[in-house]
């Protein structure tokens, strides 16, 4: 139950997003539910799990401010920078911790996951180049197909690319992770 509800918590705003943009063809139509499924969504997860998670709700306030921005100018640049934004955003917090020297994804998945202090540094760049290079696509692609006969392509990643994206880049990691484990 626990993995359908994550899965439910995660992708359902962006599939309420889809749906009404497939339906109105318009990406001003999908944004007002795009947010308010993102605010249910981490309202769930706080009732859920009896805390306030960390990572949903940076993004749903960064979705709450360009999704508002977009609406109020009624221009879509701003939900398409979205993603940019969050993957810049998510780079730099684990960069600031690289510097530091306190791996921040071993306090966010340390209970999931027990790797050697290596383990998690390499992790983190990895990471860290990973975010950017999402967020370098995001900019190809919302700046290549902006116009609005064409914008449909940047619906279609933002749904369809960037999960298996993500999806395919956190299984490559599997022989680094083992590699690192602790073993209990």
């Amino acid at each position: 139950m626990k993995g359908i509800y994550k899965i439910l918590v995660d992708i359902g705003p962006l599939v309420v997003f889809f749906i009404f943009y497939t339906r109105s063809g318009n990406i001003q139509s999908a944004i007002l539910p795009l947010m308010i499924a993102t605010v249910i969504a981490v309202l769930f997860s706080y009732i859920y799990e009896k805390k306030i998670p960390i990572m949903p709700t940076a993004g749903a306030i960064i979705i709450l401010f360009f999704g508002g921005l977009s609406i109020y100018f009624k221009d879509n640049t701003f939900i398409k920078m979205k993603p940019t934004i969050i993957n810049l955003l998510f780079a730099s917090i684990l960069f600031g911790g690289v510097i530091l020297k306190k791996p921040l994804l071993k306090y966010l998945l340390g209970n999931a996951i027990k790797l050697k202090d290596e383990g998690w540094i390499i992790l983190t760049k990895r990471w860290i180049s990973f975010f950017i290079a999402l967020a370098i696509l995001n900019e190809i692609i919302w700046r290549r197909y902006n116009l609005p006969e064409t914008e449909h392509i940047w619906v279609w990643f933002k749904v369809f690319g960037i999960l298996p994206i993500t999806f395919i880049f956190t299984l490559s990691q599997y022989p680094l992770i083992k590699k690192f484990q602790i073993e209990d």
